[in-house]
């Protein structure tokens, strides 16, 4: 892995003081869901817009600052993880150019990877960011975001240094009570409603849990195989 990618400044007004004592301790990954970078960078830096992140890595792994570390930026919105809300103040934003959902989802090109592994190395160890508090925004607001989505590698940006990746347990499918899988939810970081049978809450959850540790069964639904696979993530965020 090279080094820090060369940055490039293009500052956001949008931006405050992170409240006094506050650690970061979370690296937040988005999509931009625009169709081209530059029009990602004008909103992100439009003071009417009142969204920024700290950082932007286009698809050719130029990457630009618009929001120093020190300060909050406006990137998560109404978000949630491990009973924490204002994510905002706890994390660091890096938005990826991609079209996102609405404009022709795609994969995200090997040279904006090369560039955010890079920068959140860089990230993580300086801020001490623990591997399991590098999240998606969809796991933070599973009922409003998407991103970075199914087609984010996450399993190669933990091949990186990056973030979890938990191999799959030997059985790929497991029989599990709803309301277990809900707690151990709970457990890992997501806001999982306390319920015994599926709702809205619930199936925003899972779907969440789906696009960010099993795009092959994004059903919403608690299927065998995303049993299995809770039971993974939740042995590898809480290591006996």
């Amino acid at each position: 892995m090279t080094g820090v990618p060369e940055i490039f400044d293009r500052p956001s007004p949008n931006r405050d003081a992170r409240p006094d004592g506050t650690q970061i301790d979370i690296l937040l990954l988005h999509y931009t869901g625009m169709r081209t970078a530059e029009a990602a960078l004008e909103r992100l830096t439009d003071s009417a817009a009142k969204v920024s992140a700290h950082y932007l890595i286009e698809e050719n792994g130029t990457c630009w600052r618009l929001v120093g570390e020190e300060q909050r930026a406006w990137h998560a919105g109404v978000a949630s993880w491990a009973g924490a809300s204002d994510i905002n103040a706890r994390s660091i934003g890096i938005e990826l150019v991609n079209p996102g959902h609405q404009f022709g989802y795609r994969r995200f090109p090997p040279a904006q990877m090369q560039s955010l592994s890079a920068l959140s190395l860089d990230i993580i160890a300086r801020r001490e960011i623990p591997q399991s508090r590098v999240l998606g925004h969809s796991d933070v607001a599973p009922e409003r975001k998407e991103d970075p989505g199914e087609l984010f590698d996450w399993a190669g940006l933990a091949k990186s240094g990056v973030g979890l990746w938990p191999e799959p347990s030997p059985s790929s499918r497991s029989d599990m009570a709803f309301e277990e899988a809900m707690r151990l939810l709970s457990h890992i970081g997501y806001a999982a409603p306390e319920t015994q049978v599926m709702n809205a809450g619930a199936r925003n959850i899972l779907l969440a849990f789906q696009r960010r540790w099993l795009p092959s069964d994004l059903t919403g639904a608690l299927t065998p195989e995303t049993a299995a696979r809770i039971r993974d993530v939740h042995a590898a965020h809480n290591p006996s």
